[in-house]
This record gives C-alpha cells, structure tokens and sequence, in this order.
C-alpha cells in the first residue's frame, strides 16, 4: 500500500533521505546475517570433524563456540532495530 506511512499511527511522513537510510540498515542487515551464517557454519564444522581428538572436543564444548555465535547474531538484530527506531523515530511505545 503506497503512504501507508501517512495511516499509521505514531509514525511522522516518511522523507526519501530516510527510506535510504532505511534501505542501507536492510543491506547491512543482510551482510551482517551473512556473516553470522558463515561463522555457524565454521562452528558446526568444527563439531563435525572425526578426527577431533578428546582433547579438542572438550575445548570446543567449553568454549560453547554456538552460544557466542547466537548471542552476537541477536544483538546485531538489536543494533539493526535500534537504527531503524532511530531513523523511523515513532512516537508511542
């Protein structure tokens, strides 16, 4: 629905200098997303190795690699959020 922006509540006219910005923080999303596949991947990797001594295993399941993983892929999501609230700027909770 075109303006759409113009029937929801909270939220002022959107300007062009913004939907820019708003489509940098979507490609920069999209980068950063890409990342975080690429570094689960190495993780899940590293898991399915064989010849993985018992040693390696059990620093890898200390370390807890997949944890780390997710919790700076969330925060991405977070700081991705944020900017777009920043730049959107509504009104309401």
């Amino acid at each position: 629905m075109e303006n759409q922006h113009r029937q929801t509540s909270g939220f002022h006219v959107v300007m062009p200098e913004e939907v820019r910005l708003m489509n940098e923080i979507k490609a920069f999303g999209q980068a950063l997303e890409q990342l975080c596949d690429k570094v689960r991947a190495h993780i899940t990797a590293q898991y399915q190795k064989t010849h993985l001594g018992e040693t390696e295993m059990d620093r890898l399941c200390r370390a807890q690699p997949e944890n780390w993983e997710s919790w700076g892929r969330s925060n991405f999501q977070s700081g991705l959020m944020y900017l777009k609230r920043a730049v959107q700027q509504p009104s309401e909770f």
